[in-house]
């Protein structure tokens, strides 16, 4: 019996598909998935069909194991693998009848998704990006009601609402587990968007039929090594091709409605708020921001992991300084704050937890604008100075483009990248501003603080 095949056997149950996903990656099975695998285990009934979104290898990955794999949770001394099966099928997101007909099943009543910042195609007011080709091509696409899928995940997920509509499926609610603030109501705008330009009546039902809900997530998941691998298999005796590597922490707020039901994630760590709003700013702006600050000052500093970044004095005390900007805008409690960074501090240290600082600095340009231009602009509402570790950030960022990795990590600003050459640190400065946020082009605080960084050492 072969990896795949004797992993595959080790499957308990299958339960029956209640929950769909767009977005199948490391996060989703070491989250969501987890999660519903504990509900499970306490006596939920909840199955996932998961669907890629971008290629077919994960689906196809998991697909030769019968969509099990382990969870190997890595603490400071040692490590732990889990069976995790709450994946009843895998599908490659480009299935369009498989999409349609999971989303056509009144016994599906959720759908989570995990597509990151930039796979929501937002313009810089936070709405959808209708003059980006890839949504105007599905928005066309769905207009003629092909039978190609949609690129876009907005466009999949519109696809996906107009079948189930026309089944009579009854209503769902969409779970956003991406890092954007109000991540449910910026679904439910990008997704009211998409119906409205293909058909209003479609629109009108999703207003009646679809809740948005709106999350917190968070547990560090770095890609898999080989090494990894070769761990699970002698923790379990049995090879698995596409492991979840996780941390122990894990964390789960929730905010919205769940029409046709949900599993008992409350059971099982995750929590319920009215208001999931400092919650979305916490991350964001203390460990989101803190992230992308060590990655391009790590970068340039020559490290390559988070732990390796957080334990250089220059790049921890860049780091602190950005908690101090950012906590005064910040409506927690002061001992709940103290703890969560006290925790923060410890994971970021543990070196056995090898969080890629180039896997954290993909696609800056989508996620810097919410997590270190935001504390920008509420620091000068509150009449506060410009950060000056923000600025950083953004400095050490522009040096990251300089140098030619967006090109490859950072698509959208490719163009930005080849602007900057030649430039001179005030003309830098400026136009990276202009291009994050063109709204916060006229602060010459924040452009002379990154103009000063850029000028100096960046840690």
């Amino acid at each position: 019996m072969n990896g795949a095949s004797a992993l595959a056997a080790r499957r308990r149950v299958r339960h029956p598909v209640r929950i769909a996903h767009l977005g199948l990656g490391a996060f989703h099975r070491a989250h969501q998935a987890w999660y519903t695998q504990l509900a499970n285990d306490l006596g939920g009934d909840w199955g996932i069909a998961a669907f890629t979104g971008r290629t077919a290898a994960a689906a196809a990955a998991l697909q030769a194991q019968d969509c099990v794999y382990t969870l190997l949770t890595r603490r400071p001394v040692e490590d732990t693998a889990t069976l995790v099966e709450s994946i009843s099928s895998a599908h490659d997101g480009a299935d369009l009848p498989a999409w349609r007909a999971v989303l056509s099943d009144p016994d599906v009543v959720v759908l989570t998704m995990t597509v990151t910042e930039a796979g929501y195609r937002l313009n810089h007011a936070g709405d959808l990006d209708e003059a980006d080709p890839r949504v105007g091509a599905d928005l066309e696409l769905l207009r003629r009601s092909g039978d190609r899928a949609p690129e876009t995940a907005i466009g999949r997920i519109v696809d996906g609402l107009r079948a189930r509509r026309q089944a009579g499926a009854g209503p769902i609610a969409i779970v956003s587990c991406d890092n954007l603030p109000g991540n449910g109501e910026v679904t439910r705008r990008a997704v009211l968007a998409a119906a409205t330009a293909v058909d209003r009546d479609l629109a009108g039902w999703i207003e009646a039929s679809v809740s948005f809900v709106s999350t917190m997530v968070d547990r560090i998941t770095p890609a898999a090594s080989d090494g990894d691998r070769l761990t699970v298999r002698e923790l379990t005796g049995v090879a698995d091709s596409v492991p979840v590597v996780t941390e122990e922490f894990s964390e789960w707020v929730l905010s919205g409605e769940f029409p046709g039901g949900r599993p008992d994630w409350h059971l099982v760590g995750a929590r319920f708020v009215a208001d999931v709003t400092p919650f979305e700013q916490r991350k964001l702006w203390f460990l989101n921001a803190a992230h992308s600050l060590l990655a391009y000052c790590g970068l340039d500093a020559g490290f390559s992991t988070v732990s390796q970044a957080f334990a250089d004095a220059g790049c921890r005390g860049l780091v602190e300084q950005l908690w101090d900007e950012a906590r005064p805008l910040l409506d927690l409690p002061s001992g709940e704050m103290d703890e969560w960074l006290e925790q923060l501090r410890m994971r970021w240290s543990n070196p056995r937890i090898e969080h890629r600082l180039v896997q954290i600095g993909a696609d800056g340009s989508q996620k810097l604008p919410l997590r270190i231009l935001e504390v920008a602009r509420r620091r000068r509402a509150a009449g506060l100075a410009t950060g000056v570790a923000g600025a950083a950030a953004i400095a050490a960022w522009v040096r990251y483009l300089e140098r030619g990795d967006g090109a490859r990590y950072d698509p959208a600003a490719t163009g930005l990248a080849a602007e900057l050459r030649g430039m001179t640190a005030a003309q830098q400065a400026t136009a990276a501003v202009a291009f994050l946020g063109p709204g916060d082009r006229e602060d010459p605080g924040l452009i002379a603080a990154i103009t000063k960084r850029l000028e100096g050492a960046l840690t």
